[in-house]
């Protein structure tokens, strides 16, 4: 393995390999309803209407999260087209760059071992092909920009803080880790200074080294971090007096202490999130957390220890949180992975065996699984679209069988350096096959052939309504935003801010009837009430989930009359 570790061009095709599997999917699957159509639709009205500073979704005034990824994803809008990969390509250069980051990180860390370089390859490796890392680069949310900000800022904390650190290395290192707080500040709020100091405060409380405090550059840090963060929410601020209650009140402590996001979940809501996420390396949990708390006693500064608070701080207080989402413990995937390069070298070939093991358990699986997903299905969701996707499924079941199969061959003949590679490869190639497939539900996940079907009957004076009902991927697809009726949810702030962008049954009605060529958008039980009322109206086209409607011709000349 080290041999491997050490010539330049593995470590090359390494890079290039890593680079086309994870950027050449992300364009391939529609964007689905809600995160992904939000967040893109978000980017797009920024660049639409050029207005940078106000983030609007659907047209209204949105005050959930911070600015950065939306700049992020507007200007690749700007440079790539509103296309599916320029939406998701923010989560996934992050997500990369955190990984190379890991990278250098490690090779710093471990430059005095002889086996540096394995021991830095394997910790990147480890990250860039576990599950949860693969799925967030993929999937557009917040999450991972916010991850690989933080996992910068920890990379960098770790660098400045060693003890053989010269003072200048320290003061360059610390400003990067100041930096990265801000950018992660910038991506989804206080999480991103929270984190930081509630690791060193609990580290240096277990530990008794208080000598990190020294030196964090407090002034230039402070400094550096409001330069970054500050210009924006103060703006924001003063051209909007609603934002900041809303952000820091209502978004940070309201949504943590309370179930008002109704995002509630049991204390071991992310113990699965957690081990499926680490596939295919959760057999290395235990070791990687026995070797979090260890101590060494060589060193001054607990490196293993620092990144050990980091992951459980962050999991604990998630697991605290009244508002609950999987991809929440995202950030401590960076520290697991970078624990993992402390004992990765010394793994004997039973760990490896059991590693290679669990990824072939997985791939039988789903090879078994995937008649049964084709056999079920619900009104929602045919059985035409699961049967779909059981294809893909049975595919990538039948890929991580056989890589699986492949690290299980190079351990029994301790070829550990072709075992590390087929076990990444698993997550790599195999898990994105479903990834990929999970594109055979965007007839009901997503708006895109249904909005693809109706544009043509689209007339320059339609005015499309949502009736009750909204789809995120709707406003996106449209190339506009909608005029929503009788729908707050996420839209009450900007609603109240403006009152003319909501609507009631009353005035649907009158538009209905007046408006020159009206079309509506709801879903099948919406459209029963309508029924029931009376509308005059008729379906221009439907999928399992939303039924599209429009004013007939002759209903239009009695209004006329």
């Amino acid at each position: 393995m080290t041999d491997f570790a050490n010539k330049r061009w593995p470590k090359w095709l390494l890079l290039v390999s890593f680079a086309v599997l994870w950027f050449s999917t992300l364009g391939y699957r529609k964007l689905i309803s809600p995160d992904e159509g939000r967040y893109a639709e978000i980017g797009r009205e920024m660049l639409a209407s050029g207005d940078w500073l106000t983030p609007r979704l659907n047209g209204i005034k949105y005050f959930e999260k911070p600015i950065l990824q939306y700049w992020a994803t507007a200007t690749n809008f700007k440079l790539f087209g509103e296309t599916e990969f320029a939406a998701r390509l923010w989560p996934g250069l992050t997500g990369f760059i955190a990984v190379i980051a890991l990278y250098f990180t490690a090779k710093r860390l471990f430059r005095r071992k002889p086996d540096a370089e394995t021991r830095a390859i394997g910790a990147a490796t480890i990250l860039a092909s576990s599950l949860w890392w693969i799925g967030n680069g993929h999937f557009l949310t917040l999450d991972m920009g916010v991850s690989s900000f933080l996992a910068i800022a920890l990379f960098a904390f770790v660098w400045a803080q060693q003890d053989d650190t010269t003072p200048h290395e320290n003061r360059n290192a610390m400003l990067v880790a100041w930096g990265a707080i801000a950018l992660a500040i910038m991506s989804k709020g206080l999480i991103g200074l929270v984190f930081p100091g509630g690791t060193l405060l609990i580290y240096s409380l277990w530990t008794r080294d208080w000598k990190p405090w020294t030196r964090m550059h407090f002034v230039k840090g402070i400094a550096l971090l409001l330069l970054i963060s500050a210009p924006w929410f103060v703006m924001v601020s003063r051209a909007n007096p609603e934002f900041a209650h809303f952000f820091f009140i209502h978004e940070h402590f309201q949504r943590f202490a309370t179930d008002q996001a109704r995002r509630d979940g049991a204390w071991y809501y992310f113990v699965p999130v957690l081990i499926a996420g680490m596939l295919p390396w959760a057999a290395l949990l235990p070791q990687i957390f026995r070797t979090g708390w260890a101590s060494n006693n060589a060193q001054r500064f607990q490196t293993q220890r620092f990144l050990f608070v980091w992951a459980v701080l962050i999991f604990a207080f998630f697991s605290k949180s009244h508002s609950k989402l999987p991809s929440y413990i995202l950030p401590m995937f960076p520290a697991l992975a970078l624990l993992a390069g402390f004992v990765l070298t010394d793994l004997r070939r039973r760990s490896w065996l059991w590693l290679s093991g669990t990824m072939l358990a997985l791939g039988v699986v789903l090879m078994v699984a995937a008649p049964f997903i084709a056999a079920k299905g619900s009104d929602k969701t045919p059985q035409i679209y699961n049967a779909a996707f059981s294809h893909w499924v049975l595919v990538g079941g039948i890929a991580i069988t056989v890589l699986a199969a492949l690290a299980l061959w190079s351990a029994l003949r301790r070829r550990f350096d072709l075992t590390l590679i087929a076990l990444a490869a698993t997550g790599l190639i195999g898990a994105q096959i479903p990834m990929l497939g999970h594109n055979e539900f965007a007839e009901t996940n997503s708006s895109y052939h249904l909005i693809e079907a109706i544009k043509p009957q689209l007339k320059p004076g339609s005015t499309v309504y949502m009736y009750r009902y909204y789809d995120q991927t709707v406003p996106f697809y449209l190339k506009r935003p909608v005029q929503l009726v009788e729908y707050e949810d996420e839209f009450t702030l900007g609603q109240q801010q403006e009152p003319d962008k909501k609507m009631n049954d009353e005035d649907f009605l009158r538009h209905w009837h007046n408006d020159p060529a009206p079309v509506a958008i709801t879903n099948p039980d919406r459209f029963r009430e309508l029924q029931q009322q009376g509308l005059a109206m008729q379906i221009i086209a439907s999928d399992p989930r939303r039924i599209v409607i429009t004013r007939p011709a002759s209903a239009s000349t009695q209004a006329s009359n």
